[in-house]
């Protein structure tokens, strides 16, 4: 079905209430998430289909518009030819990293849908389950963040700029290759019936212009110029709103430094997508929650606005202030 809610939206179409999800969704914070996961392992746990879609659908409960796969920026490069593993207080750490072009050449710039067949698995049986009751979203990282972790630097900028100037036509090259294999994943995603996508970039909005302006910009114009479907672009805290309006993304995800009523009165083209602080899901109580959610409802005008958070739930998050985000958001 394209006729949901949240695809209306994020389409830019009028609708009569403004729909609501949240980054992370299915997660930590979550203690039925835990219980799902059981302690597994998260590639493993990621790649049991059975438990992956349990996992996704968890916040149908909740009452959110749409569901997003329970899956990895990182799954692209184990299917490009990199293992991961996922380290505690840590995050993902690839089993070898990138150091020279020799290694970027072992990546695999045009992965067939068997190489990430767990995602593929996840879409089916999310979608069979749901019977059309909500639309899927998908997503994937931009290349500079998925490169990063390539690298194993995470969110170590200086080790990224390091690399750059040590082997440019290596990390050219690598974000070339994983470009190439985004618009791959996401293409054959969307023919199998993903109705939007997001792409994240999340450690870009700490570069300065000129390297945002090489490394993270014209990447995400290359993604999106090669879909159709409705398409989310988040870079956390980005202070480049302008080229993120450039990028050819439909919708907007702003953090918490971003004024959504000025956005949507300098963009009345665009829809934007956020922006409850991540901070206060953690930290506030159930009636702040509520009292923000109302109050980013009413920046947003009801309008080309899809209700979220400035980042992903935090898993410290009550669940109680989850359910007094939805209740705000529903009325």
């Amino acid at each position: 079905m394209t006729d949901h809610l949240l695809t209306r939206a994020l389409r830019g179409e009028i609708v009569e209430r403004v729909p609501v999800w949240a980054m992370r969704q299915a997660g930590r914070w979550d203690p039925e998430f835990l219980r799902v996961r059981g302690g597994m392992d998260f590639y493993t746990f990621a790649d049991d289909t059975e438990k992956a879609t349990e996992a996704s659908l968890l916040p149908e409960r909740f009452g959110v518009d749409g569901i997003i796969l329970f899956y990895d920026i990182t799954t692209l490069l184990v299917a490009m030819g990199q293992p991961f593993d996922l380290l505690p207080k840590v995050g993902p750490m690839p089993r070898w990293k990138i150091t020279s072009m020799e290694d970027v050449q072992k990546l695999n710039p045009n992965p067939k849908p068997e190489d990430y067949d767990p995602v593929i698995r996840l879409l089916e049986t999310v979608k069979k389950r749901l019977a059309g009751r909500l639309p899927v979203l998908v997503f994937a990282g931009a290349s500079f963040t998925v490169a990063s972790y390539a690298l194993g630097a995470g969110k170590n900028l200086d080790m990224v700029r390091d690399f750059a100037k040590k082997e440019p036509q290596a990390w050219t090259e690598l974000l070339n290759r994983i470009t190439h294999a985004t618009q791959l994943f996401l293409k054959e995603l969307e023919r199998r019936g993903a109705a939007a996508c997001q792409l994240f970039d999340s450690w870009a909005g700490g570069l300065d212009p000129e390297e945002y302006d090489k490394w993270a910009h014209p990447h995400h114009r290359k993604v999106f110029d090669s879909l159709t479907m409705p398409r989310i672009l988040f870079v956390k805290e980005n202070p480049y709103l302008e080229k993120m309006a450039e990028s050819g993304a439909t919708v907007i995800s702003l953090g918490s430094r971003h004024d959504l009523a000025e956005c949507r009165g300098r963009w009345p083209n665009l829809v934007f997508q956020g922006n409850v602080p991540q901070e206060l899901m953690r930290d506030g109580t159930p009636e702040q929650v509520y009292e923000a959610t109302k109050a980013c409802l009413a920046a947003g005008g009801g309008q080309n606005h899809v209700l979220n958070l400035s980042h992903g739930m935090d898993p410290k998050s009550p669940v109680a202030n989850f359910e007094a985000f939805i209740r705000a958001a529903k009325g």
